[in-house]
C-alpha cells in the first residue's frame, strides 16, 4: 500500500513490526481473506500494545481515513464467526 500506518514513536521496533502485522491483517480480511485465528493473533499482540481503548480508536481511526480499512469492522466480523472460519470483507 503507499501510506503509513499509525504508529506511535515510543514504541520499540518488535512493537512496531507488530502493530503492522495487525495492519496488514486488517487489510487482508479486506483483500483476500484471513483466518480468524491468525487474526485473533494480531489483535491479541496489537492489544498489548495498545491497552487503552481510547487510544486503540485513534489509531484505528487514522488507519481507516487512510486505507478506508474498517478495523472495527473487522474484529466484530471476527467475533461473530465460528474459530476455524476465514474471516473476509
Amino acid at each position: 500500500m503507499e501510506y503509513q500506518y499509525p504508529l506511535a514513536y515510543d514504541w520499540s521496533t518488535d512493537e512496531i513490526v507488530d502493530a503492522i502485522r495487525f495492519y496488514e491483517a486488517v487489510e487482508q480480511a479486506y483483500e483476500k481473506g484471513i483466518k480468524r485465528v491468525a487474526l485473533m493473533d494480531a489483535y491479541r499482540r496489537f492489544k498489548e500494545i495498545v491497552p487503552s481503548k481510547a487510544e486503540e480508536k485513534k489509531l484505528c481511526g487514522e488507519f481507516e481515513e487512510i486505507s478506508t480499512y474498517s478495523c472495527y469492522r473487522v474484529m466484530q466480523r471476527a467475533k461473530d464467526i465460528e474459530d476455524a472460519a476465514v474471516v473476509k470483507m
